[in-house]
C-alpha cells in the first residue's frame, strides 16, 4: 500500500452496540472497494475484522481492528470497534486516535445503551460524528423513528438528513443522495427540504457563504458541499446515513461521503505518535499499534519513548488489514501503522525524536472492577501463568493482576464477565495455560474485646534435656496498632534473652488467629511474669509457651471477626437512584450522600468488601449498563454478632478444604 499525504488520509472509528452491524458494514466496504473478493459472514467466522479465535467462536467483536481501505485516492483507516460494554477500552483507545466517529444504528432497535454511552464519550471528546442507520432491510424497521428518537434524545445536536432511503423492509433497495446532481423527479420536492435543513443548520461554517444564506441567495450543489466538509470538520453538523450492510446497500455511498466529507488528520510540527493498542501475537511476538501525528516514521530506525524515557529500535512497519500484514517502509503523518518487537512501549506511550522530546496526551481507561481469583489448575505452571498475564495486561489496559499477600491468591480484575472469560480461554489457547477461577477470598482480620491474663507452660521430659518455657502474657485490644509487645518483668523471672522467643511465638499465633484462622490485629501483649529452668529452658520452649499463652487467652478475651471496608463511588443515571440504594441497603451498605454529575448522580457509600466482589455484574443490571463505580480500603469493622457464627464456620470449612 502505497503512502498518502496527510489531506488524503481518513481515521474514523466505527462505534455502537453490540449487534449493530459495524463488522459485515466493514466487510462490505472492503468488497465495495476492491480489497476483497468476496464479503465475508460474522455467522461464518469469515470476515477479515473478526479474526481471533474468540471472536469466529462467540460471532462477536471483542479487539479492535484496522481495516484501511482505498477509494479514488483517498486512503480510509477504519477503526472496527467492539460494541460489548466489557470491551470498552478498546472503543475508548480507537477514538482517541480518530479524527471522526460513525455511529451504527440498528433500523429496527434504534439508540441502544453501549450506543448512548459512546456518544457521551464522542461529544466529550469533541469528536466529528456521522450516524448511519443499518438494517433498513428489516421487518420493523424505521428510520424516521430512530431519527426521531437521535433528536428527543440529544434536542441541541443538529442532525442533518444526507440520504432518502428508498423502499422499505424487505423492499428497501437504494438510498438517495441529496448532494447528488440527478435527482429522481419523485423525490425532487424532498430533497429540496433537506438541502434546506442542511443549508440552516452547517450555512454559518463558511462566512461569504453565510453571507449568500441571509441575503437570500439559492446555493449551489459545490457550496452546499464546501459547507457540509467545512461544518462536519467544525462539529456542527451530525449528517445521517442510511443502507443494510448485509444487503450491501449504503455501503459504497458511505465509503464516498466518510472520503468526500470526513475531516482529513491535522499534522503537528515535530515528529510525534501515539501508541492506542498492543497484541500479544503468539507468531510475531508484541505487536505495536500507533498512529503518526507529525513527521515520518521509518522502518529500521531509532526512536524515543518519551514517557519511558527509552530508545526503542523499529525494524519493519506495516499496515494490517484484519490479521494481513502489507509491508511499508515508512510512515505518514496522520497514517496508522503497526510494528513488532518493541521491548519496552505499552499503550498510551508517544513515540518521538530524541532530540525534539514530545509526550502526547495518552489514554485514560476504566478501572477493571470485577475480581477473579485465578490459579492454574496443573501445579508448577505459577511461572508461566504470571508470564502469559503480565502480556495479557500489556494488550488490554482494563485488565489488572495484583497478588495477596494475606489470601495468598492472584486476583484478576477486569470490566467484565465475558472479558474474564475470554482472558481464561486465551491463557489456555495461547499460552497453555488451563486455569481455574473463583470469587475471591475476603481477607478478614480477628481482634479482641476485652482484656484479659494468661498462663502458658511448655514443660517436656524426655531423656537428656527437657523443655521448659512458662510465661503470664496480658493481652488486651489496641485500636492504635496491629501488634504490639512489651514486657515488664522484674527480678529476672524470664530471662532478657528469651524475649525475642515469646514475641516471635505470640506474632506466629498473630498470624493464624483464633476463630477462623484469620491474622488477629489491634492487639497489645506484655510478658508481665514467668519462670525458667536453667538447664532444660530454650528459645523454643518459650516460644510454645508463648503460643499456648495466646490460645489461652484469646478464649477468654471476646474474640471477634473483622471484616475489610471500602468506600464505594457509584455513578448513575438519575432513573436509577432507587434500585441502587435500595440494593445497598440489602448489601448493609451505609449511604454518606449524593451529589450530582451532569445527567448522572454519585452515590457515596461505605461498603463491607465481601458485598462488592461481584457489584459490577449487580450493578450492570441494575443500570442497563450505564453505571460504574470505583472502590477504595477504608478500614476493618466488626461483622455484625448475627452473621459471625455462619461466617466463622464457612472460613472454618474452607480451611479444612485447603488442607
Amino acid at each position: 500500500m502505497k503512502s498518502y499525504d496527510t489531506q488524503n488520509i481518513r481515521n474514523i472509528c466505527f462505534v455502537g452496540h453490540g449487534g449493530c452491524g459495524k463488522t459485515s458494514l466493514t466487510e462490505t466496504i472492503l468488497f465495495n472497494s476492491g480489497a476483497v473478493t468476496r464479503i465475508g459472514k460474522v455467522n461464518d467466522g469469515n470476515t477479515v475484522s473478526d479474526y481471533l479465535q474468540e471472536e469466529i467462536q462467540r460471532k462477536i467483536s471483542i479487539s479492535t481492528s484496522l481495516i484501511p481501505v482505498e477509494n479514488k485516492g483517498v486512503k480510509v483507516n477504519i477503526l472496527d470497534t467492539p460494541g460489548y460494554s466489557d470491551f470498552i477500552g478498546e472503543v475508548i483507545s480507537a477514538l482517541r486516535v480518530a479524527d471522526s466517529g460513525l455511529l451504527v444504528l440498528c433500523g429496527v432497535s434504534g439508540v441502544e445503551v453501549q450506543a448512548e454511552i459512546i456518544w457521551d464519550m464522542m461529544v466529550e471528546k469533541q469528536i466529528p460524528r456521522i450516524i448511519f442507520i443499518n438494517k433498513l432491510d428489516r421487518e420493523n424497521a424505521n428510520p424516521e423513528k430512530v431519527i426521531d428518537q437521535l433528536k428527543s434524545l440529544y434536542p441541541d445536536a443538529r442532525f442533518v438528513q444526507m440520504q432518502i432511503p428508498v423502499g422499505r423492509e424487505a423492499s428497501f433497495e437504494r438510498v438517495v443522495d441529496i448532494l447528488q446532481d440527478n435527482i429522481p423527479e419523485e423525490y425532487k420536492d424532498d430533497v429540496v427540504m433537506l438541502r434546506e435543513a442542511l443549508t440552516e443548520a452547517a450555512a454559518e461554517a463558511d462566512d461569504d457563504i453565510l453571507m449568500k444564506y441571509l441575503e437570500g441567495e439559492e446555493l449551489s450543489l459545490e457550496e452546499l458541499k464546501v459547507i457540509t466538509k467545512k461544518a462536519l470538520g467544525q462539529n456542527m453538523i451530525i449528517p445521517i446515513l442510511f443502507g443494510s450492510a448485509e444487503k450491501n446497500i449504503g455501503s459504497k455511498e458511505l465509503l464516498q461521503f466518510i472520503s468526500d466529507y470526513a475531516p482529513a488528520p491535522v499534522p503537528k510540527e515535530e515528529k510525534c505518535a501515539l501508541v492506542f493498542k498492543t497484541l500479544a501475537d503468539p507468531f510475531l511476538g508484541k505487536l505495536t499499534f500507533f498512529r503518526v501525528y507529525g513527521g515520518t516514521f521509518s522502518g529500521d530506525s531509532v526512536v524515543y519513548n518519551s514517557n519511558r524515557e527509552v530508545e526503542e529500535k523499529i525494524g519493519q512497519l506495516f499496515y494490517l488489514k484484519g490479521k494481513n500484514q502489507i509491508n511499508t517502509d515508512s510512515v505518514s503523518a496522520g497514517d496508522i501503522a503497526v510494528v513488532a518487537k518493541l521491548q519496552e512501549t505499552k499503550t498510551g506511550d508517544t513515540l518521538c525524536a530524541k532530540d525534539k522530546k514530545v509526550v502526547l496526551e495518552g489514554i485514560s481507561f476504566p478501572e477493571p472492577s470485577l475480581p477473579v481469583a485465578v490459579k492454574p489448575k496443573s501445579k508448577g505452571d505459577e511461572d508461566k501463568l504470571s508470564s502469559a498475564l503480565t502480556r495479557l495486561v500489556d494488550e488490554d489496559p482494563t485488565i489488572s493482576v495484583t497478588k495477596n499477600t494475606e489470601t495468598k491468591q492472584t486476583i484478576l480484575s477486569g470490566v467484565g464477565e465475558m472479558q474474564l472469560d475470554i482472558v481464561a480461554e486465551k491463557l489456555s489457547r495461547k499460552f497453555g495455560v488451563a486455569v481455574e477461577t473463583a470469587v475471591p477470598k475476603v481477607p478478614y482480620r480477628e481482634t479482641i474485646k476485652k482484656s484479659v491474663q494468661a498462663e502458658g507452660k511448655h514443660k517436656k521430659q524426655t531423656g537428656g534435656h527437657g523443655q521448659y518455657g512458662h510465661v503470664w502474657i496480658r493481652m488486651e485490644p489496641n485500636p492504635d496498632s496491629e501488634f504490639e509487645f512489651t514486657e515488664e518483668i522484674f527480678g529476672g523471672a524470664v530471662p532478657r534473652n528469651f524475649f525475642p522467643a515469646v514475641e516471635k511465638g505470640l506474632r506466629e499465633a498473630v498470624a493464624e488467629g483464633f476463630l477462623a484462622g484469620c491474622p488477629m490485629t489491634n492487639v497489645k501483649f506484655t510478658l508481665y511474669d514467668g519462670s525458667y529452668h536453667s538447664v532444660d529452658s530454650s528459645e523454643m520452649a518459650f516460644k510454645l509457651a508463648a503460643i499456648l499463652a495466646f490460645k489461652k487467652g484469646a478464649e477468654q478475651a471476646n474474640p471477634t471477626l473483622l471484616e475489610p471496608m471500602v468506600e464505594a463511588e457509584i455513578r448513575v443515571p438519575e432513573a436509577f437512584m432507587g434500585d441502587v440504594i435500595g440494593d445497598l441497603n440489602t448489601k448493609r451498605g451505609r449511604v454518606l450522600g449524593m451529589e450530582p454529575d451532569g445527567k448522572f448522580q454519585v452515590i457515596k457509600a461505605q461498603v463491607p468488601q465481601a458485598e462488592m466482589m461481584r457489584y459490577a455484574i449487580d450493578l450492570k443490571s441494575m443500570t442497563q449498563g450505564r453505571g460504574s463505580f470505583t472502590t477504595k480500603f477504608i478500614g476493618y469493622e466488626e461483622v455484625p454478632a448475627r452473621l459471625q457464627e455462619t461466617l466463622v464456620a464457612q472460613l472454618k470449612a474452607q480451611q479444612e478444604q485447603e488442607k
